[in-house]
């Protein structure tokens, strides 16, 4: 470049609306565009004067080629800037099964829409790290309604018929099949960020990961109580995701006190947490080790796998629970008060139990369908880092999540992997389900 020749620059509008002060998004949008080497201009904001006030920003963002001017509206997007010159989504058949055609657009858990015919979709299911499927909803069982904005003459949809009746949803990249239409490139999408629950001020008053040992616990458990028995009573419904130590640490009967006090509706676990549950129903140990007196038992190390071998001889825990063989625990528990539970399986499962699915994608799929259709909109998980961070990636950003462990890089890593809006508490299972328990079911 000549000494004195400017420098090209490429610039786009972007516009924010919404609590994008209080939430820090428009911190976050500004940083982000600094942090790619880019400029902006504040061409015109609106501060909310009150609390339920939204409030909104114009913003000229500049970079110095349209490829990093791509990259930073594509980023700062995530954040709920939306390009103002918009044009509809790029819809591409998939030439395969079982893969996206390339440039797919990458979903995130937070609501999103997608712009066809010039109307906005919603986006059904949100969830994170899929892509994003446009069929035409025929009231087929199972699919959930479009938007009510959703009917738009399509010359250019292939398949689908004019004037169609359009379903926008996330759809997992095992699931493609040759010919679905796929959202293509970031133009004509836009996310709408959780922000914060302006009702709330303590510890679910930002949705955002906060990780703490040495915060009050008893008041964190408090609202979480609180935030149960709320749902309890109708608003809403509790998924549990619990792992083997709830068993170990003494911890069982509170939660069977939790499913059958009603403060459970969905259980997720592996085969593990079933076995030791079942095997102190049993033989009174975990692992071969009595849950009386905390030592070994002559033989305790074959104890998980005879409980294993009698529950399959019986065809299902449901069997042994109908059939009297089954009298207590956590899995007793769900059969009797008809709490649906996926018990996912891996590579390290003895037996395993009749009950475990073990094929990875077909337990994704269950939960996926038992998510959405339970209607979760509270999630515990306890002592469990796989099985949180499984479930982490298949729940909407608008599910508030507590992940409970002893180990501060359990709950670290769930944030890490893009579960933001989780919040951590690092303590023993058994002293934080027995508070949790006094909690819930005082009068």
């Amino acid at each position: 470049m000549a000494i004195g020749q400017k420098q090209e620059s490429f610039t786009d509008e972007v516009e924010l609306a919404g609590h994008i002060i209080d939430s820090l998004l428009l911190p976050k949008v500004l940083d982000e565009i600094m942090s790619q080497g880019g400029r902006f201009e504040i061409l015109i904001i609106s501060v909310g004067q009150r609390r339920q006030d939204p409030s909104a920003a114009r913003l000229l963002v500049s970079a110095d080629s349209a490829e990093q001017l791509d990259k930073i509206v594509r980023d700062i997007g995530r954040h709920g800037a939306v390009r103002v010159h918009q044009q509809d989504a790029q819809l591409v058949p998939a030439d395969m099964d079982g893969a996206f055609p390339e440039g797919f657009f990458c979903s995130t858990n937070q609501e999103t829409q997608v712009r066809i015919g010039g109307a906005w979709h919603r986006v059904e299911r949100p969830e994170m790290d899929c892509g994003l499927v446009v069929r035409e909803d025929r009231g087929a069982e199972g699919v959930n309604p479009p938007s009510p904005s959703a009917i738009v003459p399509l010359e250019h949809l292939g398949g689908l018929t004019p004037s169609a009746r359009l379903c926008v949803r996330t759809l997992p990249m095992a699931d493609v099949r040759k010919g679905d239409l796929i959202v293509v490139g970031h133009h004509g999408t836009r996310v709408l960020p959780q922000g914060r629950d302006r009702d709330k001020l303590g510890v679910f008053g930002f949705m955002q990961s906060t990780v703490s040992s040495e915060k009050p616990k008893n008041v964190t458990v408090r609202e979480i109580a609180a935030e149960m028995r709320r749902a309890r009573l109708g608003d809403g419904k509790i998924l549990v995701v619990a792992g083997p130590a709830v068993v170990h640490t003494g911890s069982r009967e509170h939660l069977s006190r939790l499913i059958r006090e009603g403060y459970v509706h969905l259980l997720f676990a592996g085969n593990a947490l079933a076995t030791h549950d079942i095997e102190q129903s049993f033989f009174g140990t975990s692992l071969g080790i009595s849950m009386e007196s905390g030592g070994g038992t002559a033989e305790g190390h074959e104890h998980h796998l005879r409980s294993i071998n009698r529950i399959r001889r019986l065809g299902s825990i449901q069997h042994a629970v109908e059939s009297g063989v089954l009298t207590d625990g956590i899995m007793f528990e769900c059969v009797k008060h008809d709490v649906p539970f996926v018990l996912a399986g891996s590579i390290r499962d003895d037996g395993p139990l009749p009950d475990v699915i073990t094929d990875s994608l077909v337990a994704q799929t269950a939960m996926r369908e038992l998510i959405h259709g339970e209607g979760i909109t509270f999630c515990l998980m306890i002592a469990t880092t796989l099985h949180s961070i499984a479930v982490g990636n298949l729940l909407p950003a608008s599910v508030k999540i507590v992940c409970v462990d002893i180990n501060p890089a359990t709950v670290t890593k769930l944030a890490d992997r893009g579960t933001f809006q989780s919040i951590g508490l690092v303590t023993d299972v058994e002293p934080f389900l027995r508070v949790l328990v006094d909690e819930a079911t005082k009068p």
